[in-house]
């Protein structure tokens, strides 16, 4: 499926299957080849971001807001082929969505405070600030 589908379908999908929709997205694309704790670090970043509400009052807002995540920086023809990186995302989404509706003593938290990551890669403007931790491929800072 093309990533131009899932977002359209994410945008006629009642809550909670829109918000799980696009964080099944983010994840896929942006750690799909990394465990399952650094996906769940990237999901947790978006409802973090999504709790705040500076970046959109809900899962679909956050990430698709201009250049933060992969859902506004793949190109729209990008198609979605691996099946299993596509199922362990949309349950890692799930998961993730059903953890953070917890009371925040109850969460299991991966990259506490944690409202950035990047590949370890590259070096943005903004990763000066504090690193909370380095998961596979991907850094995680707590920026704001």
């Amino acid at each position: 499926m093309k990533l131009s589908m899932l977002l359209w379908l994410a945008s006629v999908l009642p809550q909670p299957l829109a918000d799980q929709t696009c964080l099944a997205t983010t994840v896929y694309l942006e750690a799909r080849s990394e465990s399952t704790i650094g996906q769940f670090a990237v999901a947790e970043v978006a409802l973090r971001r999504r709790d705040r509400g500076t970046w959109g009052k809900n899962v679909c807002e956050v990430v698709t807001a201009p250049r933060q995540f992969a859902t506004t920086t793949t190109a729209s023809t990008f198609e979605v082929t691996d099946l299993a990186a596509w199922s362990k995302a949309w349950k890692v989404a799930g998961d993730s969505i059903v953890n953070w509706s917890l009371p925040m003593n109850e969460r299991m938290v991966y990259v506490p405070h944690a409202d950035h990551f990047a590949t370890t890669s590259v070096a943005p403007a903004w990763s000066t600030s504090r690193v909370v931790r380095t998961i596979g491929e991907h850094a995680f800072y707590a920026v704001n």
